[in-house]
């Protein structure tokens, strides 16, 4: 809880004010002092409140005619003032009610899951902040504690909600009369499953379900360089954080209060514990590992953290961002398209790559200059500069060669929406040559004539607020938005346990929130704790198919320790040149990661324009944008979520379904937000087919395959095809999806139309969303400037109705008024459909105001004009009865239609050799038909199912053409336009069967889907 002014209650929101003064009353107002416990255990539980008694710590005078009133409105306030900027008010000391003292050991009852366990000498305790603990002043829950003495020792009982501790001391123990933590003395006991567990210092956990790793340089799939690291939540139900060596902070107060004036919090080494022999020092000293979990290392002090929350993952990390400060939320700048290539780039290429990428109609956010920005140290890559680094990597001055007038171009690119971020490699310090030099070394003591380069200590403070001053700020100040930090050197400083790559990516960080910005900052993990600062540059990978297939995996783990924004180079950084299918599919990953940024290495031939691709990949490439930006609302609607809970909006199947295997072993799939579940394509398909193969588990509940409209009950396993168009995306079934329209940046225009997709619900079935927006850039999202805007939808018989709720909240620039467009695929189209009571007529133009349909994915899109944000706005959607019933005779249809036209493209490429039936290009217009006749549905679509079957032998017989004829059509053809060569014809003949072959397999691919049990049409229970 923040601390509070003397009257707290000029400090509170306006509804934690009202409570404020109510609950003052109410005390005023009390009589007959009387002394109670008052605790109250996770979120989402019930408050518990128990007398006071020997066996609990926590006490709190209150009065009791009052009690029973006020209480509700204590609980209250009390959220109300945590909610308050919880990044800046951390207090790392923790209640007193809440910790337990035996000897030299301490414990403290975070909350029923989590205890910090301390042993230290002479009862040395720590209070102050580590890297990874910032907070332990939590509302204390309930537990209970009882010493038993023995002649021989004195054993502690702990108890709380879920955990039972207990650890004996026993002075007169020759080999551990101090108490340090071993199996012996301290056990922790859970029930997981109904059956028990029991932890015990130095136990190994072969089920930790793991982290994530500084980098993945040089990967190639899963064959990382460095180890993936230890994660929080564990399938054996608990998990350990050895805290004992993390070096600590000066101060907890990250509020910042005098802006760029107000001084970091500075790292500070742990004390040194001196009451033991010198023996015991000297070996201590002399250990690689001096404080561990394991008992038989040589013992200065223990500072362990133990999460044990079974299979409750969620509620886990939830309460470790808690303790250890929350995940971020970024710009939203940060979730449109980035730009990235290792190239000597001049400012009139960048110039022209922007301009082509609008030209294109390619949406894009962030320009990324990588090191070539700077001036080179010479031109000889083998040369050391003089700090011993490779030369050429270090620089804080232009290159006037290639940026002639950088703040000239960095105007023109903002001009464009665009934000810019430039490379930094700073271990070289700052050389003579540097335009910064002479202000830099006057401000480091350093004589500036005498040309001695000044070495880069990051944990020196000097250095550092230099550094900052110096050789950023005036860089920001001509318009660099964020920098891109891309330490590889040395993992140590001058500060024992200090690692560079964490403290720069504090220090970079705290500094823009200094300076009153919404940080961001784009680097490597460091470590436990720099989820704080995000975003995570994961390196350079191999461009192969089985590094796409690892990157899934590897950043929905990162959830486990709450680093929730890798960014990777999608295509791979070497060599650069890869198969236009093989960054199709990456891409498509990409779009529905965290950060969807391209990059390659210094390879003229390696190309990222998508626009530069052939078709069909460019095409789809693009689809792939279009959708990432479509999805902006819903991904930022989820990062906030992500910043509230602490649980990651891209993570693992098992959070939600702990107790499934599957959710385990399917490492190729993810959880994208609450409403949708991916398994991105990372083989190459079928060369024969133009099909590529994907095994696909389903948890329980209803869904919707996205580029199919097929639906499919959970838990499931399935074996699907996919063209290149398609990604396997799963929708909960009556999932609602807020979408925005078109844009070439996140900040074009404001969200207008607001785009609210809903998938199909059951008979008496509700779903619901809440929007989150903001300004986008300032840091007072944390102080709740920010709107919140219901969406909600119940099917009744054969009405649909949809209530877009008024917007809650406010914050700078926030829209008055907007329009909508309601988009309900996979159904019938309407009979009626009403806005505010207000009947919307059939508009074939989709620009206007009401009503159209498209048929081939069955999606009926109403548009409205503006409307004020901040009164309620309400759909109704009225079906024929008898086409309701009908439901499960479109599922699966656009999939269909899809393969149609797929099959039908392969054999019109073909002409005039072959050609398609005539039969093909009927069922493959059906769709076209339904958009321009939705009243005829029902006719349109009886038409269409009796056709299929005269579609598959219709195809088939075009196969079956005999090669002879074949190849006399060839001949005839390559001869009357003068292209005959036998190689050429050969070629030819070559190209026809493949495209035979994929008209022939998407139709197949038609009549298995047909042939499997198909679950009902429709949900069959509420929307989850």
């Amino acid at each position: 809880m923040r601390k509070l002014s003397h009257e707290p209650s000029t400090r509170l929101p306006p509804i934690a004010r009202k409570i404020y003064l109510h609950l003052t009353r109410l005390i005023k107002a009390s009589s007959r002092p009387e002394s109670c416990s008052l605790t109250a255990r996770r979120s989402g539980e019930t408050p518990v409140f128990l007398r006071h008694s020997e066996s609990t710590r926590t006490s709190v005078p209150v009065k009791t005619p009052a009690f029973r009133l006020y209480l509700p409105a204590l609980l209250l306030l009390t959220a109300a003032i945590q909610a308050q900027d919880p990044t800046e008010n951390y207090n790392p000391i923790a209640d007193p009610s809440a910790q337990v003292t035996l000897g030299n050991a301490r414990f403290t009852v975070l909350t029923p899951q989590m205890i910090r366990m301390e042993w230290a000498a002479g009862a040395h305790f720590e209070d102050r902040a580590s890297f990874v603990f910032l907070n332990r002043r939590l509302p204390v829950p309930p537990f209970t504690k009882n010493i038993t003495r023995t002649a021989a020792s004195r054993v502690l009982h702990l108890h709380t909600a879920s955990l039972d501790l207990t650890y004996t001391l026993s002075p007169h123990n020759s080999g551990n009369s101090d108490g340090h933590f071993t199996p012996t003395n301290l056990a922790v006991s859970l029930t997981l499953n109904g059956k028990p567990v029991t932890w015990t210092p130095g136990l190994t956990d072969p089920e930790n379900l793991l982290g994530t790793t500084r980098t993945l340089d040089g990967a190639r799939g899963g064959k990382t360089q460095e180890p993936i690291g230890q994660g929080l939540i564990s399938r054996s139900g608990w998990a350990i954080v050895d805290d004992s060596t993390t070096p600590l902070f000066d101060s907890a107060d990250f509020s910042f209060p005098r802006g760029e004036d107000s001084p970091l919090p500075w790292v500070a080494e742990r004390p040194e514990i001196t009451n033991q022999t010198e023996t015991q020092y000297d070996q201590l000293k002399q250990s690689e590992s001096p404080t561990t979990t394991d008992p038989a290392t040589p013992i200065l002090r223990q500072d362990w953290y133990l999460i044990a929350y079974g299979h409750d993952y969620k509620q886990a990390l939830f309460d470790y961002v808690r303790v250890a400060g929350r995940i971020p939320l970024p710009p939203r700048f940060a979730f449109g398209a980035w730009w990235s290539r290792y190239w000597s780039y001049s400012d009139q290429e960048l110039d022209d790559l922007v301009h082509q990428a609008r030209a294109n109609n390619v949406p894009l956010d962030v320009l990324v200059i990588d090191m070539d920005w700077h001036l080179p140290f010479g031109n000889d890559w083998s040369v050391k500069d003089p700090s011993g680094n490779q030369a050429r990597w270090t620089g804080y001055t232009w290159n006037k060669l290639l940026f002639p007038d950088p703040q000239l171009f960095l105007d023109k690119m903002h001009r464009e929406g665009l934000k810019v971020t430039l490379n930094l490699h700073p271990a070289s310090g700052v050389q003579p040559f540097e335009e910064p030099y002479p202000a830099m070394a006057r401000a480091m003591g350093i004589d500036p004539a005498s040309n001695n380069y000044i070495p880069f200590d990051i944990t020196d403070k000097k250095f550092a607020r230099n550094y900052l001053d110096l050789l950023h700020h005036p860089l920001e100040h001509q318009g660099i938005d964020f920098w891109w930090l891309d330490w590889q050197q040395s993992t140590h400083t001058k500060l024992p346990g200090v690692n560079p790559t964490w403290w720069l990516n504090y220090v970079h960080f705290t500094d823009q929130q200094r300076e009153g910005k919404r940080p961001l900052l784009f680097h490597r993990w460091g470590g436990l704790g720099n989820h704080r600062y995000q975003i995570g540059f994961s390196g350079d990978v191999i461009s192969t198919w089985d590094s796409l297939a690892f990157q899934p995996w590897f950043t929905a783990t990162a959830a486990n320790v709450g680093y929730a924004y890798w960014s990777h180079d999608i295509g791979g950084h070497m060599p650069g040149k890869i198969d236009p299918e093989l960054y199709t599919r990456w891409l498509q990953f990409g779009a529905l990661s965290p950060i969807l940024r391209t990059h390659t290495t210094k390879n003229p031939d390696a190309e990222r324009r998508i626009w530069a691709y052939p078709e069909p990949y460019s095409d789809v490439m693009r689809q792939a944008y279009t959708l990432r930006y479509a999805l902006l609302p819903y991904l930022y609607t989820e990062a906030r979520r992500t910043y509230d809970t602490g649980v990651a909006f891209l993570r693992p199947l098992y959070y939600n379904w702990p107790e499934s295997p599957e959710a385990y072993t399917s490492k190729n799939e993810y959880q994208l937000g609450e409403n949708l579940l991916v398994a991105p394509i990372a083989t190459p398909a079928d060369p024969e087919t133009n099909l590529a193969h994907q095994t696909i588990w389903l948890p329980p509940g209803e869904w919707i395959e996205s580029p199919t409209g097929r639906h499919f009950t959970g838990p499931l396993k399935l074996d699907r095809s996919f063209s290149l168009p398609q990604t396997p995306l799963y929708l909960r079934a009556g999932a609602i999806v807020p979408l925005a329209p078109p844009m070439l940046y996140t900040n074009q225009h404001p969200l207008s139309p607001l785009i609210v997709e809903i998938n199909p619900l059951a008979n008496n079935a509700t779903s619901q969303y809440t929007l989150y927006e903001d300004s986008g850039d300032s840091p007072n999202y944390t102080t709740n400037e920010s709107a919140r805007t219901t969406l909600s939808a119940t099917q009744s018989a054969d009405t649909l109705t949809v209530t877009v709720a008024p917007a809650q909240g406010t914050y700078p620039g926030m829209p008055t008024s907007r329009s909508y467009q309601l988009k309900l695929p996979d159904d019938w189209p309407p009979t009626q459909v009403t806005v505010n009571d207000i009947s919307i007529p059939y508009q074939p133009d989709a620009a206007k105001p009401g009503w159209h349909f498209e048929g081939n994915t069955l999606t009926t899109i109403v548009t409205t004009g503006d409307l004020p944000i901040t009164s309620a706005v309400t759909f109704r959607i009225q079906r024929d009865p008898t086409l309701t019933a009908r439901r499960a005779e479109l599922d699966g249809f656009s999939g269909t239609i899809q393969r149609l036209r797929e099959a039908y493209d392969a054999l019109q490429n073909n002409t005039p050799v072959d050609t398609p039936p005539d039969e093909l290009t009927d069922a493959m217009q059906t769709g076209d038909r339904l958009s321009y006749h939705p009243e005829q549905a029902s006719a349109i679509l009886t038409h269409f199912y009796e056709l299929l079957p005269k579609v598959a032998a219709a195809v088939a017989k075009t196969e079956s053409v005999d090669d002879q004829r074949r190849e006399t059509m060839v001949h005839n053809l390559m001869t009357g336009n003068h292209s005959y060569t036998p190689e050429a014809a050969t070629a030819m003949l070559t190209q026809i069967r493949r495209r035979d072959s994929i008209a022939t397999a998407a139709i197949a691919d038609i009549q298995a889907d047909g042939q499997k049990q198909r679950p009902a049409a429709a949900p069959t229970g509420n929307s989850q």
